[in-house]
């Protein structure tokens, strides 16, 4: 008696109707050529942790929240004065993902969390960066489900960077597009 292995929605879509149309539209030889997601990463930047060390638990266990992974501090490189900041201080958090953890918070992000912004018109279709990576931000972690609104400390935004295997800004809007990315008009 085996169990099914499970594999995402989002996934199961990409295999089965997602690279058949990119094959079609970009006229790829092989199976190879057709772009797909590679990572996503989330960081979140919290300069108050300078003052406050505990507002960097608070955006640690928000992070670990959404993502389901365990996000790594981020330290200063360079000292800035003016933001009382010195090399090595810890003053965020990120966390990688990959694998099934991608593809369930990308769907979860399209489907559920995008929705729930207050005048949301689509995201910026212009967000890529000439490589087939697209990055936006959010700014508030309270659109996302797993996020209690009582038990948070302070609104905190956070950047959202999707690296895909893509060679253009084209192909990687168009995987988005059929995945699910609601870009602006």
């Amino acid at each position: 008696m085996s169990a099914a292995k499970y594999e995402p929605r989002l996934k199961a879509l990409y295999k089965e109707k997602i690279t058949k149309e990119l094959r079609e539209e970009f006229g790829y030889s092989t199976l190879m050529q057709v772009p797909k997601l590679e990572k996503i990463v989330l960081n979140v930047g919290c300069g108050e942790a300078t003052i406050n060390k505990k507002a960097l638990d608070s955006v640690l266990r928000e992070l670990s929240l959404i993502t389901g992974r365990k996000p790594i501090k981020t330290k200063a490189k360079k000292s800035i004065a003016q933001f009382k900041i010195r090399t090595g201080m810890e003053i965020g958090a990120m966390v990688t993902l990959r694998g099934y953890y991608m593809y369930e918070f990308l769907d979860r992000l399209v489907n559920i969390s995008l929705p729930r912004v207050k005048d949301f018109r689509g995201t910026n279709p212009n967000a890529f960066d000439g490589h087939g990576n697209y990055a936006m931000g959010v700014k508030e972690q309270i659109i996302f489900p797993e996020i209690d609104y009582d038990s948070i400390e302070k609104v905190s935004g956070l950047n959202i960077v999707i690296t895909t295997t893509a060679r253009t800004d084209g192909e990687a809007k168009s995987l988005l597009q059929k995945m699910g990315m609601p870009f602006r008009k």
